[in-house]
């Protein structure tokens, strides 16, 4: 067995993380802090899952809480050039192979919990079901690429109460494109199941791929079901089309897919089920198929999963500053894919071997606040009011 004879160290993934994501973000000095002094914050921060404030504290070398959060207010721009510049460090690193062949792009809509002002006093605040303590959210709709287990976040965009779900869509295939990726199909969640996205999507010639929500009269009611509901009656699996029409009288027309499974064996439930998915632009020939390519999609909530594990808490009221976090966590969780795709994957035909035990996410990003440790040094003293008693034992 061949073994590997080249280390990876904190240092080189530090420096790697610098020159991948500062051309493209263009943090300047401001206030007199270096632009790469507020990016190795941003990473220690990051790391701990802490905020810009806590971090500042923990660092002997770096300065002021307060200057280094406005010397990153000043060099950040609006949100529109703030986003053009994510998206360039988004697709910055991409795989060759994403670009040679369509992919399959897996679409999403994350609500990060808000706890200040609500949406009367602030617009970009979005209302939704209580989480985790308030109904009160920013918005963020990603798009990634599912290929050979690896996962790519390849565009990122906020999203505001006034966006609609066909805006999304819209926006984050836009940004795809830009990055060269050919679509093969989309996969999108039930939450995009409306007549304005699927006619963009037939529209723009783009197949997907989501999960039917049924409306009408439930299974149980005396007159039976009605509207999509019929296919929840459904005891066998099977191919139907269906129209779904909206308040403006608009209608979209799509293909359905019944999968129906036996639910024998599992904890208080009995008899079969039916899941039901709605495509267009693809030409399916197994149930199974398009059960197994909407799981896929499921990778995306564990990015969800990992882009909170570096995330960095705030509570700014600025819009940009939070786009920017959840921006970094992003590029963070890419960075680490990327290497191990490129770096830390063995060689072998027909595709290369992933060991992802040599390289945690979370080792990762524990090298990142070690190297800014080793940079600034670390605050190992905390000042109390009074000494702390010494137990003494005979």
């Amino acid at each position: 067995m061949r073994k590997s004879i080249n280390p990876l160290t904190p240092t080189q993934v530090y420096r790697y993380a610098v020159q991948a994501f500062q051309p493209p973000l263009k943090l300047r000095d401001a206030k007199n802090v270096a632009a790469q002094t507020i990016l190795t914050v941003l990473f220690a921060a990051a790391a701990r899952i802490s905020s810009l404030s806590d971090t500042c504290h923990r660092l002997r070398g770096v300065p002021d809480e307060h200057v280094v959060a406005e010397a990153l207010d000043s060099t950040l721009p609006d949100y529109n050039p703030l986003r053009r510049r994510v998206q360039a460090a988004l697709q910055g690193h991409l795989p060759k192979a994403l670009r040679r062949r369509p992919q399959v792009i897996a679409i999403d809509l994350t609500l990060l919990p808000y706890y200040g002002a609500d949406r009367k006093t602030n617009p970009l605040v979005m209302r939704g079901q209580a989480k985790k303590g308030t109904c009160s959210f920013f918005g963020y709709g990603t798009a990634y690429v599912i290929r050979k287990g690896r996962r790519y976040t390849v565009a990122l965009s906020a999203v505001t109460p006034s966006t609609t779900m066909a805006e999304i869509v819209r926006e984050l295939l836009k940004q795809v494109h830009a990055a060269g990726i050919e679509v093969r199909f989309t996969v999108l969640d039930r939450g995009f199941y409306c007549v304005e996205v699927i006619r963009y999507l037939q529209h723009a010639r783009t197949p997907f791929l989501m999960p039917v929500v049924c409306h009408g009269r439930k299974t149980e009611h005396p007159l039976g079901p009605s509207g999509s509901n019929v296919f929840k009656k459904c005891k066998t699996s099977g191919w139907s089309t269906y129209t779904l029409s909206n308040a403006k009288h608009e209608k979209a027309t799509v293909r359905v897919c019944i999968k129906c499974w036996n639910r024998r064996g599992m904890r208080g439930k009995t008899g079969r089920e039916a899941w039901i998915y709605a495509y267009w632009g693809i030409a399916p020939k197994r149930y199974d198929w398009v059960k197994d390519s909407y799981r896929s999609r499921f990778g995306i909530e564990t990015s969800y999963r990992q882009m909170n594990e570096c995330r960095i808490r705030t509570t700014s009221r600025r819009f940009v500053v939070r786009f920017l976090y959840v921006a970094i966590a992003l590029l963070l969780r890419n960075l680490w894919v990327w290497l191990h795709h490129a770096v830390l994957s063995k060689p072998r035909r027909g595709g290369s071997e992933l060991h992802l035990e040599r390289l945690r996410l979370k080792t990762m990003l524990l090298w990142l606040f070690d190297v800014a440790v080793e940079m600034y040094g670390l605050v190992k003293i905390a000042f109390a009011e009074r000494p702390l008693p010494i137990v003494v034992t005979t």
